[in-house]
């Protein structure tokens, strides 16, 4: 399968399993009576939640993947970002940063790969 339908399938398929659980957590309790974990039904935005962070996470790996060519950097920022989230995520793009020379604007970090 070529990359381009790889991403195809991988965001569809957070996009179909995230409308379908909130869907679904919608019919057993309304988003506003959520009370912050304070009974048994708030599990399920608290579910909700989790998952719509984790695909996030997934999410900014995949960035992370296209700019990094080696397996073993790959898989300790996946390690990294899993573990860590929104601050291993921050660390990445700071990271990121700090390599650019002074005269190269931000916007190269998006598309220039690692070597």
């Amino acid at each position: 399968m070529s990359t381009k339908n790889t991403l195809k399938v991988l965001f569809s398929s957070i996009l179909l399993s995230l409308l379908i659980y909130t869907a679904w957590a919608s019919v057993q309790q309304p988003v506003l009576q959520w009370g912050g974990l304070t009974s048994g039904r708030d599990r399920y935005w608290t579910i909700a939640t989790l998952m719509d962070a984790y695909f996030g996470f997934l999410t900014f790996y995949v960035w992370v993947f296209f700019k990094e060519a080696r397996t073993s950097v790959r898989i300790a920022w996946f390690i990294a970002i899993m573990l860590l989230g929104n601050m291993a995520m921050s660390a990445y793009v700071l990271v990121q940063l700090l390599k650019l020379r002074p005269d190269q604007d931000a916007s190269a970090i998006l598309s220039t790969r690692n070597r």
